[in-house]
């Protein structure tokens, strides 16, 4: 009763989605609207199109939070995932059993307990009992490492083979890796069902688990137009590396097509992250990661950069490109048919859906509130004489006063602390320092303005003052009398970037301050310019320019840069999701305003473990970083 209650609503719903986009089409005078797709290559597009070579000398996986989120239950230090301690989880979740016969509160503790020892593996959603068996064999095959996929289900009294129908690389390099094969799967197969069995399992698997237990099975049909799920695992002779190959940083061996294509081939995921571009219909972010398709506007962020959920309303079927060009009667029909029979076949979920879990362990981590802008700006010619700023343009702007003077800026990034150059502060003066908040213009100052004291200032104990290497700085602000933090009530801290791929060269940012103009004339009222990042300024200061650590960005004609007094002050940059990044903190340059002398700011994605060290990770970190 409640399987055709399903199929009825079904049923409904894709008719009223039909008749809605019939009477689109109906309409007259229809404005045509062309649809912008991301940017994607062919597939007979070689490795060496594709691949970023320099990229790959850094040897990035699934495990490098540079590229990509972590994992619930781990967490990103110095550019690398590592196993968070089971408390550090959420508590909220559902019980689960591991293979070691011990109940975990949730999945999270589960998994982080895995991670740190990993023979302790997932076996099912919900307590133990003692008696649970899941298990993954290979049937019918010339040898160990190959033959058709059979799988015994915890609840499920015998073994079933898998349906060729759901099975891709995906499954299979989770089914070898369960099965002992540590680099996955070398090829999939399509075996005929010459088997007695009329029944299959589907299997649908995100590709990040560590045991085939923990993907999400329904029960299928054996048809023998569709076959059975085989797989060949990868072994060492598995291949003859030639020049025709991709090695992977786990060292697996793939064709150089397989690359940038979306799809985890590796393994280790190494093939989908230094990419200019993506294969077919694969999903490319600008952080250089490919992602398969369907993760687009699924609901979940699996670009660094965000640009994966950007402007999801409506459908995202592939065959539905466009609200204003909807389907023909053939291909509703084909889609009609299609959906009928994945309804019809696997609304029998025969194991939890884990993926669904870690989703929602992810909702439970706090919600960083950071870098939203009031306003949106109009460009204006430079920092170097311009425009002012409006009050509320940039709420992380501060001023640093020493005495009568405001010789540099910073950048309020939550709490009591505030971002700035290192060349800026001495630690001894901190007494003398105040921090003015919410401040534009020096002549005119809001008189309700509240001036803020400074309780210690932290340089960065590598700081060079002859190469500006590591100029940045801390300055944590006194608590206000009778307050247990500090309030800054027009103020909004920037978020601040744990990657240094959030924002790539010729990237439009935005350097604000109070820095004197061309001609060494003071400046009272905050000024701000636009900007495009530069990649690599070593051939404008050769010698001097230290990639890692230093960021550039200016202007073709030099008519917007910062200046002296500028220092310390923000290069903000804004993501798809209009979240505004600290990007840089103004360090150096030369000749100011001029072609060929960028100004030089100090790479905050550098500095964040340096930063969260001193001012607490909750304070800036989001996305479970």
């Amino acid at each position: 009763m409640v399987s055709n209650m399903k199929l009825a609503h079904v049923i409904l719903l894709l008719l009223c989605f039909y008749l809605s986009f019939c009477k689109v089409n109906c309409a007259r005078k229809r404005k045509k609207v062309v649809t912008k797709l991301e940017p994607t290559s062919g597939s007979d597009t070689s490795q060496e199109d594709l691949v970023e070579k320099k990229c790959l000398t850094e040897k990035y996986t699934h495990l490098s939070c540079d590229k990509v989120f972590c994992q619930p239950w781990q967490k990103c230090i110095d550019g690398t995932c590592i196993c968070k301690l089971p408390y550090q989880c959420p508590k909220n979740g559902t019980s689960v059993c591991s293979t070691n016969g011990k109940s975990y509160p949730t999945y999270c503790q589960q998994k982080s307990f895995e991670c740190l020892r990993p023979e302790a593996k997932f076996l099912k959603s919900g307590a133990c009992t003692g008696e649970e068996q899941f298990s993954v064999s290979l049937d019918r095959g010339n040898g160990d490492s190959e033959g058709i996929v059979e799988v015994k289900l915890v609840d499920q009294d015998k073994k079933m083979y898998i349906c060729a129908k759901s099975w891709s690389l995906t499954q299979a390099n989770v089914a070898c890796l369960d099965l002992g094969f540590k680099l996955g799967a070398l090829y999939t197969q399509r075996r005929d069902p010459h088997i007695n069995s009329p029944e299959c399992l589907h299997v649908h698997c995100r590709g990040s688990e560590t045991s085939l237990a923990e993907c999400t099975f329904t029960k299928g049909t054996t048809s023998r137009s569709e076959g059975l799920a085989g797989v060949v695992c990868y072994t060492e002779n598995a291949v003859s590396p030639t020049n025709d190959y991709f090695q992977c940083v786990n060292g697996k061996h793939i064709s150089q097509k397989k690359t940038c294509d979306g799809i985890n081939d590796c393994g280790d995921q190494s093939d989908e992250l230094c990419c200019k571009g993506c294969r077919g219909e694969s999903f490319f972010c600008k952080s250089g990661v490919c992602i398969p398709r369907k993760y687009k506007c699924n609901g979940e962020v699996d670009c660094i950069t965000g640009e994966d959920e950007v402007g999801c309303e409506g459908s995202e079927h592939p065959e539905i490109k466009d609200k204003n060009h909807p389907l023909p009667w053939s291909n509703f029909k084909f889609l009609f048919f299609q959906v009928l029979h994945v309804t019809q076949e696997e609304t029998e979920m025969l194991t939890a859906d884990m993926n669904a879990e870690r989703k929602r362990i992810k909702s439970f981590f706090p919600k960083l509130s950071c870098g939203v802008k009031s306003s949106t700006h109009i460009r204006r010619k430079r920092v170097v004489g311009g425009q002012p700023a409006e009050v509320g343009d940039f709420p992380w702007q501060v001023a640093i006063k020493e005495g009568e003077k405001i010789n540099c800026g910073g950048i309020y990034i939550g709490g009591c602390w505030i971002l700035t150059a290192a060349h800026c502060v001495r630690a001894s003066k901190a007494p003398r320092y105040q921090i003015w908040t919410s401040f534009t213009d020096w002549l005119n100052p809001d008189p309700q303005i509240v001036v803020q004291f400074v309780k210690q200032v932290i340089i960065h104990e590598k700081y060079n003052g002859t190469t500006y290497q590591n100029d940045i700085a801390l300055i944590e602000m006194k608590k206000q009398p009778g307050r247990s933090e500090c309030v800054l009530l027009k103020s909004v801290p920037a978020c601040v970037p744990w990657s240094p791929h959030l924002f790539q060269p010729n990237d439009k940012c935005i350097v604000s301050g109070w820095g004197r103009e061309k001609d060494n004339k003071k400046v009272y009222s905050l000024k701000w310019g636009e900007v495009h990042l530069i990649s690599n300024c070593s051939k404008f200061y050769l010698n001097r320019f230290f990639e890692k650590e230093m960021v550039c960005a200016g202007t073709d004609d030099g008519s917007i840069d910062a200046c002296k007094g500028d220092s310390g002050g923000p290069l903000v940059c804004t993501d798809a999701n209009n979240m505004t990044y600290v990007w840089g903190v103004v360090s150096w340059g030369e000749n100011c305003g001029k072609p060929e002398f960028p100004g030089v700011y100090t790479k905050v994605a550098n500095y964040f473990d340096w930063i969260s060290l001193h001012v607490g990770r909750p304070l800036i970190s989001q996305h479970n970083v």
